[in-house]
């Protein structure tokens, strides 16, 4: 882990919304240059009809790390094995020996991943939260051919959808069929921000606004 925590905590709240909605948010525009990829969706929230509603959403921007999951139809379930890397500037190997996957040392060089596994593998990039036993995934990278490199050049773009149809840790294979509500780059906040969510009842529109 970096020694110099560099975190964004988002506040998004409501009163009153006049409405129950669930609130997703993903990063979904990540650029890698192998094999298939897919967003990840990394928080849901319900916010009710009637009275205050809230959800702390905390990203860490300098605590990267790899995983090979486990998935369990569009659901990543849980990791074999995991790595953490420092930031943008480290690269690691996935090996398999006996049937055990790991990841080895960290690096200096670009954000990456070689997998010399011997077979075609899948893999996640996310990051990894203080106290969090294992990192959580943001883009999920499928058929990874044995001595590819994945590098993932992600941008920490926030989006957020009103949508009822996915849950946290699914894999996004397809758009997401309600419209864009809010996208914010994360690098670009402060530490702490606040949000509100409210609903037109005329219109049926949301918004998202900081307070």
């Amino acid at each position: 882990m970096s020694t110099e925590v560099d975190v964004r905590n988002l506040i998004f709240q409501s009163k009153d919304l006049g409405t129950e909605s669930d609130l997703l948010l993903t990063f979904n525009d990540p650029a890698p240059d192998v094999g298939d990829h897919y967003p990840v969706v990394w928080r849901v929230s319900t916010f009710g009809k009637e009275g205050i509603y809230q959800m702390i959403a905390t990203y860490y921007l300098n605590q990267h790390a790899f995983t090979k999951p486990q998935v369990e139809g569009v659901m990543i379930a849980g990791a074999a094995a995991a790595v953490d890397i420092s930031g943008a500037r480290q690269q690691t190997t996935l090996t398999k020996v006996d049937n055990i996957f790991e990841f080895s040392t960290p690096v200096e060089g670009t954000a990456a991943v070689i997998n010399d596994t011997g077979e075609t593998v899948d893999l996640t990039f996310g990051f990894h939260a203080d106290g969090q036993s294992l990192p959580t995934p943001l883009v999920y990278f499928n058929n990874i051919k044995d001595g590819s490199k994945v590098t993932p050049q992600f941008s920490p773009r926030l989006r957020a959808y009103v949508t009822s149809e996915y849950k946290e840790g699914e894999i996004l294979t397809g758009e997401i069929a309600t419209p864009l509500l809010w996208v914010q780059d994360l690098a670009a906040l402060d530490e702490y921000s606040v949000w509100d969510l409210t609903w037109d009842p005329e219109t049926r529109h949301y918004n998202i606004t900081r307070t």
